[in-house]
């Protein structure tokens, strides 16, 4: 067991990092897809609303996948916080769609804190 290899990076932080960027994907091209394809003007002015009432939460997902992705190959544990802070206010944002949300939210500080964990036993000396 001494001889096992150290992991270097958090599964659970790649896991929602890679999540969170395929959720903010299905976001954008369903939005912006529904206001595209709109028949008629009620149809538009619906598809219109509805991206602008998901936009925040879309925009906000989408810089906690970017943050996300500096904390898994940056191994930097700073960055995996701020991701899944940036998830949590996403989910806040838009309430109905917080069941997407909380999976990655949870995986998120999972990630964080097993990629502390990693820093700090790759930081100690070996004895």
């Amino acid at each position: 067991m001494a001889d096992r290899k150290i992991r270097k990076r958090s599964i659970a932080l790649i896991i929602a990092t890679i999540l969170a960027t395929a959720y903010t994907v299905y976001l954008i091209v369903y939005f912006t897809g529904s206001t595209a394809s709109a028949d008629g003007a009620a149809e538009a002015l619906g598809g219109v609303i509805a991206s602008s009432l998901v936009a925040p939460h879309a925009i906000v997902f989408l810089i906690g996948a970017l943050f996300g992705w500096v904390g898994v190959l940056a191994k930097a544990n700073w960055a995996a916080l701020t991701a899944a802070i940036l998830y949590a206010v996403a989910a806040v944002l838009f309430i109905l769609y917080f069941m997407f949300s909380l999976p990655i939210l949870i995986l998120g500080f999972i990630g964080y804190a097993n990629q502390r964990k990693i820093n700090i036993k790759l930081l100690q000396p070996k004895a």
